[in-house]
């Protein structure tokens, strides 16, 4: 029947606005498809540095040293740290508490090696990675470590220039660490086992008790004001807290958030690119439909004729618009099409393994696909409908 109704419709003229709107419609849906999928790359690639946990950024701050405050108390006091907990893009804060003793830690005769360490202590939700083991009772001549992967990557880098042997994250857990902890009564070994590594905290931590205990017990201080601070925030890139921050003269590890304000600017260009491509789609229906106008009106004789003849105008409508699902079907798969080469190219020329990223487009995409398709036949039915109801 749509081979009966095709040739009394008028489509000979006006075939250019036509054609534009076609190539328009397609090239919105590409910048929108692509859009998509670059932003769902960039939040998959562009990680931030210092590992998220529920949603939320753990970042540093410190003190600025200056000149002028070099060999003063630069500390934090409590009512510094309640104020930082106070600020509302801050969800919470922590003290990191350093040993107030001397310790000095050794491998053993395998790895012949021992220095100076310093030992710190946090709140178990700020750290990333706490195995069931990392507790400590006072008795206990065991020590649970959580060591620094930054330390970890330092130590395998000079070591084959001291002649000591590389180690894994999974070997370094079996290397028996002795802890030397030096105190007014003398020295007392302890045995050190590092149970996991963190990618968030560089430090060498140890429980909250031990660290307590010892500081009693060995340095005779109960009371520590920490140097360091970790705060819990939904967002390290707020403009309104490192205001704050810089005002205090507190350093934020920028570093530490650099990768989350590339990936903000690259996901606002993306937007900005997915917007564009929505006015596109918009702009070229929009140019259709005064294409389909045009078109009825010229065939507007031929329309009434077959409404006489007794053809229903919703019947008459459905089939009309039936003439260009096709090529709908057509543009959008293309477009799908187009978006997944380009997406396959990116991941096959770029530096990415191939582990990280899919070669295929995500569902979401080829749902957003389906969607528009969905809404230019559903479009086009009802521009049809409403021009042939004005015959």
């Amino acid at each position: 029947m749509v081979q009966t109704i095709l040739p009394l419709l008028n489509t000979n003229k006006s075939k250019i606005s036509k054609w534009i709107s076609y190539f328009g419609l397609g090239i919105g849906v590409v910048l929108l498809l692509s859009a998509m999928q670059m932003f769902i790359n960039i939040n998959y690639l562009l990680k931030e540095n210092n590992p998220r946990k529920n949603g939320y950024d753990f970042i540093s701050i410190t003190k600025v040293i200056t000149n002028e405050n070099m060999g003063k108390d630069n500390t934090f006091k409590d009512d510094e740290i309640n104020e930082i907990k106070s600020l509302p893009a801050i969800q919470d804060a922590a003290p990191l508490i350093s040993n107030q003793y001397r310790v000095k830690a050794s491998a053993g005769n395998i790895i012949p090696f021992s220095t100076d360490l310093f030992l710190e202590s946090i709140d178990d939700s700020f750290i990333d990675t706490v195995p069931p083991t990392f507790n400590w009772q006072p008795g206990q001549t065991t020590v649970p470590i959580i060591f620094s992967s930054d330390f970890l990557e330092l130590y395998n880098v000079f070591a084959p220039s001291q002649e000591l042997p590389q180690l894994s994250g999974k070997t370094i857990s079996s290397v028996n660490i002795v802890l030397e902890i030096y105190g007014a009564t003398g020295v007392q070994n302890f045995k050190g086992n590092i149970v996991a590594l963190s990618d968030r905290i560089n430090s060498v931590l140890v429980p909250k008790s031990f660290m307590e205990w010892s500081n009693q017990t060995f340095g005779g201080v109960s009371k520590v004001n920490p140097a360091r601070i970790y705060i819990k925030t939904k967002d390290a890139n707020d403009p309104k807290l490192i205001s704050y921050l810089e005002q205090k003269n507190y350093h934020l590890n920028k570093d530490k958030t650099k990768f989350g304000r590339i990936k903000k600017v690259l996901q606002n260009i993306v937007s900005a690119l997915g917007v564009f491509g929505i006015l596109v789609i918009v702009l070229a229906l929009m140019l259709f439909s005064f294409y389909l106008q045009l078109m009825i009106a010229r065939s507007k004789e031929n329309l009434q004729l077959l409404l006489t003849l007794g053809y229903s105008p919703n019947w008459l409508s459905k089939t009309v618009a039936k003439t260009w699902i096709p090529v709908y079907v057509f543009v959008v798969v293309a477009a799908v099409v187009i978006t997944g080469l380009m997406h396959y190219a990116f991941v096959k020329i770029s530096f990415v393994e191939r582990n990280e990223l899919s070669y295929f487009l995500h569902w979401s995409v080829l749902a957003v696909g389906i969607l528009l398709l969905a809404l230019s036949v559903f479009t086009n039915y009802r521009l049809v409908k409403k021009n042939l109801s004005e015959l």
